[in-house]
């Protein structure tokens, strides 16, 4: 089940979650108000419910697809049957629903809509290409945007922030397609690999990849992010190794390799946030 709903993978929007509240959102609150609030406790709770529901539900959907594309995890995830995976896909959307209930109705709403997104994304859009990744890309971010709401911070270095980590999960997406090409073809799943070819895909990836350039060079001259650029430059340095490579690559391990890469970059993003101000933590104690 750990497999199924990519426990790792929550893991890390958790503690993502806290570490953008504690040194962006939050930065001018004490420490130990952002720590023991409970209703932040509860909004990342609710988020890691419908997170790990979207993977079980996305798992049902794509069951047949990741038997060629991913067939040991497939192998392994069907040590758990459908209809477990479906109760617990109910059970962590209604606790999602309740956990948000403690810190108000519109947190309901907001979950409410999140966990028909995302069913609605697996279900449907996720076989269209364009809204497909637009919309996987948007959903990927909607846990961090419920905490944006809750501290009501509206500075422009969140958005830049926010901008720099979408166009790097839309590249990941699309790179996702590239590398699970076969599959898709085979289910009928049409992705813009598959209905506009590799050629395309790669220049799609390059202009996204420009792209980033305009919210990682805001964030290294106009805005303060501390020892944080030293994220921003490793990643346009990898970014460059991407491109290099992308034009180069035709096989799933190459494609494999480019996913890597842009995983390692959101990763590592995350844990840079703490170099935003070495010193926050013994300020606010």
């Amino acid at each position: 089940m750990l497999s199924v709903v990519r426990g790792y993978n929550i893991l890390i929007i958790v503690i993502a979650q806290y570490l953008t509240s504690i040194y962006i959102l939050a930065y001018n609150k004490p420490l130990s108000q952002v720590l023991f609030d409970v209703n932040l406790f509860m909004l990342v709770l609710a988020s890691a419910a419908a997170i790990a529901g979207g993977y079980i539900i996305n798992n049902f959907y794509d069951s047949e697809k990741d038997l060629i594309n991913r067939p040991i995890k497939s192998r392994l995830d069907r040590l758990v049957s459908q209809n477990t995976k479906l109760s617990f896909y109910f059970v962590l959307n209604f606790a999602a629903v309740i956990m948000a209930s403690y810190v108000s109705f519109r947190a309901v709403i907001f979950f409410s809509v999140y966990i028909f997104g995302i069913w609605f994304y697996s279900h449907k859009l996720k076989r269209l290409p364009f809204i497909g990744n637009l919309v996987s890309a948007i959903l990927t971010i909607t846990p961090f945007f419920a905490i944006f709401m809750y501290y009501k911070n509206f500075e422009q270095v969140i958005f830049v922030h926010a901008v720099f980590l979408f166009l790097m999960i839309s590249m990941r997406e699309l790179t996702k397609d590239l590398e699970n090409i076969k599959g898709d073809f085979v289910q009928g799943y049409k992705t813009i690999p598959v209905v506009y070819g590799e050629k395309y895909s790669k220049l799609m990836l390059t202009v996204l990849a420009i792209t980033t350039l305009i919210p990682a060079y805001l964030l290294l001259f106009y805005f303060e992010v501390g020892y944080m650029f030293l994220f921003f430059y490793m990643s346009l340095i990898l970014l460059i190794m991407f491109l290099i490579l992308l034009w180069k690559s035709t096989t799933k391990v190459q494609y494999l390799i480019l996913h890597n890469i842009l995983k390692f970059i959101i990763l590592a993003g995350v844990f840079s946030i703490l170099l935003i101000d070495v010193s926050v933590i013994l300020n606010r104690i």
